[in-house]
């Protein structure tokens, strides 16, 4: 580690780089979480949560961001949905 520092002073034009990637690193593993644990497609455990499609309701959007959007059943899918229950 004391190596790692002696080098930053040496080349001190590494340093915005080194930063830029560490906020970069950051942003993309904060990202990861919060999908992973706010969105509802995203599964962990297949066993326990074979379908995991069928439990997202459709009236939420599920994008970051929509623009009128309105969301309406489909009668024919609702009825093969009930039929291979």
């Amino acid at each position: 580690m004391g190596g790692f520092f002696q080098m930053l002073r040496k080349r001190k034009e590494l340093i915005p780089l080194i930063g830029f990637m560490a906020f970069a690193a950051t942003g993309a593993t904060s990202a990861a979480t919060y999908f992973l644990f706010t969105k509802t497609d995203i599964i962990l455990n297949k066993t326990r949560n074979p379908e995991p499609w069928e439990r997202i309701d459709p009236s939420k959007p599920q994008k970051l961001f929509t623009i009128y959007q309105e969301w309406k059943p489909v009668e024919e899918l609702e009825l093969v949905k009930q039929l291979t229950k």
